[in-house]
């Protein structure tokens, strides 16, 4: 199945995580006809598949008011409580709905076949559920699966957004270009085997494109996750927040000139302790929590410790454990047997690396962005929850809500807002550039190094002022090449990333050059204490 050069849906949902198969699920529920898309050939390649540690559910002697309370202690009390509350309240009980009742996800029981609940940082009480350390692949098969089989929904894996269509910026309607409001009506789409460019048109599109990891040289996100959707939502004139608080994880695999595999962050929880090369239990020293200390915390002084002892890493200890975690963390050990490393009797070599956007497209509780006919859910959508630092499981949990809601509301959207012919044909399609493709495989690989190294060095762990300038102009120079290079090159999915990515870059890093205050996952530093 493949889309025409011009199509129509009632409802548009960029993305296959659990972000955007809830909101896919959500509308086809209430009755409206769905497009879901995604770039990769697989849809189930996306970082809810990698995601290892669990989703928030409830715990004994919990409540909404306990959990809302840790979403906001971890974020630095920089979030909305009202969006804390409503994820604290909805969350568990989608999670029993969707999740338990109805797809049967295969979470992990006690023997007596009661729901086996985690500990993790930050939480009050054990409440996370798991599937062992795959718990994303487990949830998003679950969803894909009931996506696959819903007949009200298209999925079609290979088309990459290019641009959103806004009435503002694409209608040569005299009548669009004076309005107040901008209004969303759809998106270019490239089909990524073929480098055609498709305009689809739709009364509400939804993204849930993902966050900006792979932005950065060390990180546990898929490739994709470049800060797509941010940058596509700047274009078409969004409102943008938060966007300098990405959380980096504490714990990812170290071996040099391998990829950094997340070392999920339950395997503390179970009881394995951060040690330094000499063994010491270190993170005593920074916080009473220790090993299970907020991620900002624990990431920082994991910095702190390889810069005060001179190592490249340090050591999840397992202690007595091993034997017992292999069993639980199947994902994990098999990680680190590729690499020689036995979990049940060695420590396990970790460093920092990026790994959540806390902020990006502002959204409000039904998934509204400031673009009326736009929606954001998931990694790529700010709604206030996490503030400035994310409670550990509450992404899958906030996917899968927020997800729901907006593919809710965006139904009633299509039905009170329907699409004019006249506008859709007042909307040109995308105009493409003729002639031999320019593209220089050797340059676009220096443009990437020169982007991830910019923001791994000035806007990562550890800011300066200084840094961050520097990242600001570099970027931006940057960007700026780009621009004049696409306009003059046929399309690929290629050159789409880079501009999207560069252009997500420096919208991050002059965000947290225009924060002067250290909170949560934005630490400055003077240039002698960083």
């Amino acid at each position: 199945m493949r889309l025409d050069d011009r199509e129509r849906s009632q409802v548009l949902v960029l993305g296959t995580g659990v972000a955007g198969l809830a909101a896919a699920l959500g509308a086809a529920e209430q009755g409206a006809d769905v497009l879901l898309v995604c770039r990769a050939a697989e849809p189930n390649t996306t970082n809810t598949s990698w995601a290892q540690g669990g989703i928030v559910f409830r715990g004994d002697g919990d409540s909404p008011d306990l959990l809302a309370g840790d979403i906001l202690e971890a974020g630095a009390q920089y979030g909305l409580p009202a969006a804390a509350e409503y994820l604290a309240t909805m969350g568990p009980r989608l999670v029993q709905e969707w999740l338990i009742d109805r797809l049967g996800v295969p979470f992990d029981r006690r023997p007596d076949g009661s729901l086996d609940l985690a500990l993790e940082a930050a939480h009050s009480v054990p409440r996370i559920l798991h599937a062992q350390d795959h718990s994303g692949a487990a949830i998003e098969d679950a969803l894909l699966q009931a996506v696959r089989d819903h007949p009200r929904i298209r999925l079609l894996p290979g088309y990459q957004a290019v641009d959103l269509l806004t009435t503002h910026h694409h209608s040569r309607r005299a009548v669009d270009r004076y309005a107040l409001k901008n209004r969303c009506v759809g998106a270019y789409l490239l089909e990524v085997a073929t480098g055609r460019v498709c305009t689809v048109f739709a009364g509400a599109t939804i993204l849930a494109t993902g966050g900006a990891g792979a932005l950065y040289v060390h990180t546990s996100n898929q490739p994709s996750c470049i800060g797509s959707g941010v940058a596509m939502a700047s274009r078409a004139g969004a409102r943008l927040l938060n966007l300098e608080f990405i959380q980096f994880h504490p714990t990812c695999l170290y071996v040099p000139g391998a990829p950094r595999h997340l070392i999920t962050e339950a395997l503390r929880g179970a009881g394995a302790k951060l040690v330094n090369h000499a063994g010491w239990k270190f993170m005593r020293r920074y916080h009473p929590n220790g090993s299970l200390a907020p991620r900002d915390v624990v990431t920082r002084a994991i910095v702190d410790e390889m810069h005060r002892t001179g190592a490249e890493c340090v050591f999840l200890d397992l202690g007595g454990k091993g034997s017992e975690l292999v069993e639980r963390f199947p994902t994990v050990a098999e990680s680190c047997a590729r690499y020689g490393i036995d979990i049940a009797s060695e420590r396990i070599p970790v460093v920092p690396a990026a790994h959540y956007t806390c902020g990006g497209v502002v959204s409000d509780l039904r998934g509204r962005a400031t673009v009326p006919g736009l929606y954001a859910a998931g990694e790529v959508a700010c709604t206030g929850v996490h503030g400035a630092n994310r409670l550990a499981s509450t992404s899958l949990l906030e996917g899968l809500v927020f997800g729901m809601t907006a593919g809710h509301d965006a139904v009633g959207r299509v039905r009170e807002y329907p699409l004019e012919d006249e506008l859709c044909a007042d909307i040109p399609d995308w105009e493409p550039v003729t002639g031999p493709s320019n593209e220089d495989p050797a340059l676009i690989a220096q443009d990437w190094s020169a982007v991830r190294h910019t923001m791994w060095n000035y806007v990562g762990i550890v800011r300066t002022r200084e840094r961050l300038e520097r990242a600001v102009a570099d970027l931006r120079h940057q960007q700026v090449r780009l621009t004049e290079f696409y306009r003059r090159t046929p399309m690929s999915a290629v050159l789409v990333d880079l501009t999207h990515g560069c252009h997500a870059a420096g919208l991050i890093a002059d965000a947290a050059r225009r924060n002067p205050t250290s909170v949560g996952c934005h630490y400055l530093a003077t240039r002698e204490g960083a």
